[in-house]
């Protein structure tokens, strides 16, 4: 084990020795004091920087809070915790700010069986559940991955990151074990390849990455990563399952294997892995205990609350070598009008078909209660299918390819067609994210003619545009004002008109026949910049659906 390691409890006061270590010591001391001065114990904290964050984290610590650490900072997030704290403090609404005080304290030992912070679970296959650690916990988890990959790290490296400090993956590997052994922290949290790749050629100091699955799995072929090699010295992925073709691209554009680490909020790091040595299966972290319990996998470690085994949701098979082979999760079953639905089924049929490449099933709320939404990444020949024959039919081949194992109830009843699946700093898939996804409002256009001042674009009227969910269940048709909207939202693509914000009226506005899901409406648009209007008219076999003219203010010199 490194002789630096000084453990989490004594961070403050090894720092508070260290003369290039000042600034971080008087930032966690004005936070000490903020705190010290704050009513109750149970305080949620969100911050940017590395930095700033650490010496929050530890001012609160040390001045007795019971520090919480949502996953993001957005409205709904915010809203289920203002329950559970006392307080908000760092980069959030009215949020707690350090104290203009700097006058020196003490930095003793913290108690580590009395010190708590609280992480949130990503939201993958539901809302975020808290999972509260004493400080012990972390610091034995610390000691864990420094006993593991400490004597493999260069010993003067920095730190580079995709992920963010407020889960527990980069919480233990960019804050508490770069302080723990006197490791500097990441400046800041990158966001695209091409920053990885600049900091390589711009300082040839040995980098470690501490990144994700779904930063590694798309590493741009187009990038020269010649920079990379030679100086990346370590790359860690945790967050979810690295794909070997990932894997594989890491070790061919970077020239290392990634270290992948498995484990979860609850239950810390379990395992390790580093397949270009040739092993796939997973080696357990030191300390970490584990047995077969009906086909799960069951650990027991100081990174648990308690001596108890606890069963995972993850079927395991041994390797015979003291490790073992992730055989799967546990299927995901709900409940849709008493009827049991397995989504990892869904996933997994969808998942069989040559036009998907990822897939993601959930419940969401419609109009006629709780069904199925789809998230699919396509495959080169599925979105073939989208480009040449559009939504409506991709829906339906996909439909065929879940009809035989499937019951018809269970069908998704709203897709949604990503390039990639959206991600959160963590590098997860969310529940809530999804949910956004599959809430799409407006109709997908396929541009077939466009020229300065005028364009033509073919509709698709999916039946699952969230606009059907109210009007009207059992004769679903698209309201006036959604027609209007969507010329407004659509135009932009292909003419220079002004934004929504500069609105004037409608002129000889006109609704005729009316709209229903699966129509193919073409919608022809003529921009007359003379006169800020924008003319439109939407028609299908059916007949005119609407027309008329957008009037726009000019623009303001």
């Amino acid at each position: 084990m490194d002789d630096r390691l000084n453990g989490v409890s004594a961070t403050m006061a090894a720092l508070a020795a260290r003369d290039d270590a000042r600034a971080l010591v008087a930032r966690a001391t004005a936070w000490r004091h903020a705190f010290l001065a704050a009513p109750g114990t149970r305080w949620a904290l969100f911050v940017d920087s590395p930095a700033e964050f650490a010496a929050a984290l530890f001012g609160a610590w040390h001045a007795g809070k019971h520090v919480l650490l949502p996953g993001d900072a957005r409205p709904d997030t915010l809203a289920a915790l203002r329950e559970q704290v006392d307080g908000m403090a760092g980069d959030l609404p009215q949020g707690l700010q350090p104290s203009a005080t700097e006058s020196p304290l003490q930095w003793p030992r913290l108690d580590a069986r009395e010190t708590w912070i609280t992480l949130f679970t990503s939201g993958s296959t539901g809302a975020p559940e808290a999972a509260p650690k004493r400080l012990a916990q972390l610091e034995a988890e610390v000691h864990a991955l420094e006993q593991a990959f400490g004597p493999t790290m260069p010993r003067e490296s920095r730190l580079l990151t995709t992920v963010s400090h407020q889960h527990i993956y980069g919480l233990l590997f960019t804050i508490l074990w770069p302080l723990a052994v006197g490791r500097p922290m990441p400046v800041a949290r990158m966001a695209f390849h091409e920053e990885l790749v600049a900091a390589c050629a711009e300082d040839r100091t040995p980098v470690v990455l501490v990144s994700s699955p779904a930063h590694l799995k798309r590493m741009p072929e187009a990038l020269d990563w010649a920079a990379t090699r030679g100086v990346v010295r370590a790359v860690f992925s945790s967050g979810g399952p690295l794909p070997p073709e990932g894997a594989s691209d890491v070790l061919r554009h970077i020239g290392v294997s990634p270290i992948e680490v498995f484990g979860s909020s609850e239950t810390g790091g379990i395992a390790w892995r580093q397949r270009a040595a040739g092993d796939d299966h997973w080696t357990p972290l030191p300390g970490v205990a584990w047995r077969l319990q009906e086909g799960f996998l069951a650990v027991r470690s100081a990174h648990l609350a308690d001596d108890d085994w606890q069963v995972c949701a993850d079927r395991v098979l041994p390797t015979g070598d003291g490790g073992f082979a992730l055989a799967g999760r546990a299927d995901r079953i709900v409940k849709i009008e008493e009827k049991r639905v397995s989504l990892s089924a869904i996933e997994q049929q969808l998942l069989a078909s040559p036009l998907v490449r990822e897939a993601r099933a959930l419940l969401i709320e419609t109009a006629i209660g709780t069904r199925v939404g789809a998230a699919i990444v396509l495959q080169e020949a599925g979105q073939s299918m989208l480009d040449g024959k559009g939504r409506h039919a991709l829906i339906a081949a996909l439909r065929r390819a879940l009809a035989d194992g499937v019951d018809r109830l269970a069908l998704p009843r709203r897709w949604a067609f990503p390039q990639a699946l959206p991600c959160n700093a963590q590098g997860k898939t969310t529940e809530a994210m999804l949910r956004e996804l599959l809430r799409h409002s407006i109709p997908v256009a396929r541009w077939v003619e466009a020229d300065d001042t005028s364009a033509t674009a073919e509709l698709d009227i999916a039946e699952d545009l969230a606009i059907f969910d109210g009007h009207f269940p059992g004769a679903p048709i698209v309201p006036g004002v959604a027609q209007v909207d969507w010329v407004m939202a659509l135009a932009p693509q292909r003419l220079a008109v002004p934004p929504r914000q500069r609105f004037a009226r409608l002129d000889v506005l006109k609704f005729q026949a009316v709209m229903r899901p699966g129509a193919a409406v073409r919608m022809a648009l003529d921009w007359q910049p003379a006169s800020c209007t924008l003319a439109f008219r939407l028609t299908s076999d059916a007949g005119s659906h609407a027309s008329g003219k957008i009037v726009f203010h000019p623009a303001v010199s």
